[in-house]
């Protein structure tokens, strides 16, 4: 008969715990204990893959470049948003910027352990505070991710939609007595995250493998979790210009944006409509599907832009989609970034 998580939480984290211990994923950010280290791994993962993290050298090129809060509060912002490029959601690493600057000028260059303090932070919501604090100081604190929220709504068998209110406030709630029945915060949230990750997965649970199978009150586990609202992915068209002479490439800085400080091809101008199309590729950003279309223009426009040498172009932070699209056309026209 299955037993309720939450009604058998000590015997359930134990389960899991000795699941986690002898088969756990090696991360750099849990050979650690440093706040620092763990602070700058949670925010790359919001909205990012961890293989992209990882297998893409972002986090070890980020951690050599800026291997504490001192480092990262001094750098510029081109060398912060450069090191970023490819990440995207440029906001995260001007918070994280924002963030290490506040720990120096007010925490005396050491992260809080208070959660109350811990959430004052710019840029820290209740997951990254928890994370930082389990994980760093092997506090008893929740945290819900959308792998923990999977986890939680299978164990109980619940169908509250997980978007709605309610929802969340019943899975931060759940999080929090499974937490405090925890020998170790550190690794129960470890735990609960890669069972997400690994066994507890979207669309093809491997129930069989479950460490916790004895747990789970579900039946129904690719029906869960259920979400109240769908996000619609709406067509968009992008029309940019390229521009070339003997000293380098026309390019933009943009602002007020998302992307404010990084560079990009420039919007391509109503009086140069007929200029042919180059290059066509898509891209996807939050709830956008975009197809970029690259126009080239023999003559220069007035009022618009900076020539870039073609030696400075590796240097800029610029986002993805038009760094490729930039090294595409520029293939074409028989350069090459150096």
């Amino acid at each position: 008969m299955k037993q309720n998580a939450l009604q058998h939480a000590k015997t359930f984290a134990n389960s899991l715990a000795e699941w986690f211990v002898h088969g756990g994923r090696d991360y750099p950010w849990r050979r650690t204990t440093d706040p620092y280290a763990i602070l700058v791994s949670e925010v790359m993962l919001q909205q990012t893959q961890i293989a992209t993290v990882l297998d893409r050298g972002y986090y070890t090129n980020w951690m050599a470049l800026f291997p504490d809060f001192a480092t990262l509060a001094k750098a510029t912002e081109a060398e912060v948003l450069k090191a970023w490029e490819g990440l995207g959601y440029y906001r995260r690493a001007r918070n994280l910027q924002k963030l290490a600057q506040t720990i120096l000028r007010d925490h005396g260059g050491r992260f809080p352990r208070d959660m109350a303090t811990i959430l004052k932070l710019p840029g820290i919501g209740p997951y990254t505070a928890g994370a930082v604090a389990s994980f760093a100081f092997d506090e008893r604190q929740p945290l819900v991710d959308g792998n923990v929220a999977r986890v939680l709504t299978r164990l109980l068998d619940d169908d509250t939609p997980i978007d709605s209110t309610a929802g969340i406030r019943l899975l931060w709630a759940h999080a929090d007595t499974l937490v405090k029945a925890a020998t170790s915060a550190r690794i129960h949230n470890s735990a609960l995250m890669e069972l997400g990750q690994t066994i507890c997965k979207p669309a093809n649970p491997s129930c069989s493998l479950c460490p916790v199978n004895a747990f789970c009150l579900t039946t129904r586990a690719t029906e869960l979790p259920v979400k109240s609202k769908s996000v619609a992915i709406t067509e968009i068209t992008e029309r940019v210009l390229f521009h070339q002479d003997q000293n380098g490439v026309l390019l933009v800085q943009e602002e007020g944006s998302r992307r404010t400080g990084l560079w990009k091809l420039p919007a391509l101008p109503e009086s140069l409509s007929e200029a042919p199309a180059i290059h066509k590729s898509k891209y996807t950003i939050t709830r956008y599907r975009v197809t970029l279309w690259v126009h080239q223009s023999p003559a220069l426009p007035p009022l618009i832009g900076k020539i870039i040498p073609f030696a400075e172009l590796s240097s800029l932070a610029m986002p993805s989609p038009y760094r490729r699209a930039l090294i595409a056309v520029m293939k074409h026209q028989a350069f090459a970034l150096e």
